[in-house]
């Protein structure tokens, strides 16, 4: 125990780096972005600009999502198992997603893009836990040609 507090284990750690990690995913497939303020530091920087997006603060980020991403019939980010780096309280991840996208159809069908990415990031650990401090994506891949097929 130090200052009161009891100190993480790395496991402990990691855990809660791959439960942000999953809640990003989550919130911004709900469209909710208010929810991501508590999951990111007030000074943090991000680089979407591999997919047509700027590079700023999440405030910018927020905005260019809201443009964007209502155009979506539906998104579903699904994040890899990351790869975490632990250092006292930062920490370095690399995560893999891969991302449908349903964009409407002229025709009143149903394309899907699939969309590979990584995100890598910085993360820092504060009295709130872990948030980032520096998400860049990396663009893998971009297939497109496919419809959704209704059951």
């Amino acid at each position: 125990m130090t200052d009161g507090r009891a100190v993480s284990t790395n496991v402990e750690d990691i855990i809660a780096i791959q439960q942000l990690i999953s809640r990003y995913a989550i919130v911004v497939d709900a469209q909710d972005w208010d929810a991501l303020d508590p999951l990111f530091t007030n000074d943090a920087q991000l680089d979407f600009s591999t997919f047509g997006g700027p590079v700023g603060s999440l405030t910018e980020i927020k905005q260019f999502l809201a443009a964007t991403l209502p155009g979506f019939a539906r998104t579903q980010h699904m994040m890899g198992l990351p790869s975490i780096t632990l250092d006292g309280d930062r920490a370095n991840s690399r995560t893999s997603c891969n991302n449908p996208m349903l964009p409407p159809g002229r025709d009143g069908s149903s394309p899907v893009w699939l969309i590979g990415l990584w995100y890598d990031d910085e993360l820092v650990r504060g009295d709130e836990g872990w948030k980032f401090r520096r998400r860049t994506q990396t663009r893998c891949y971009t297939l497109t040609g496919f419809v959704d097929s209704p059951l």
